[in-house]
């Protein structure tokens, strides 16, 4: 099953499956991939920030990296086995 970045909760695991480039604009889908969000790729949400939860903190392969809610919608994702 597939989901969107931002929809996972702390401690969910998953691998990204596809970028939705429909919803992002050029920027800020090249910021993604140098952030390391490429297909494939294991991510987990670490923590959401109080009041709202943005930023969220996940780890993105062996890096941390905070990312708005905005962009982690834009992120496709199949929830780890």
């Amino acid at each position: 099953m597939t989901l969107h970045l931002s929809d996972l909760r702390p401690g969910d695991a998953a691998t990204i499956v596809a970028i939705d480039h429909a919803g992002v604009d050029p920027a800020n889908a090249r910021q993604l991939h140098e952030m390391g969000f490429d297909e494939g790729v294991d991510v987990a949400l670490l923590h959401r920030a109080p009041f709202g939860g943005d930023p969220v903190m996940l780890r993105v392969g062996n890096m941390g990296v905070a990312l708005r809610k905005s962009l982690a919608a834009m992120v496709v994702v199949e929830r780890a086995a």
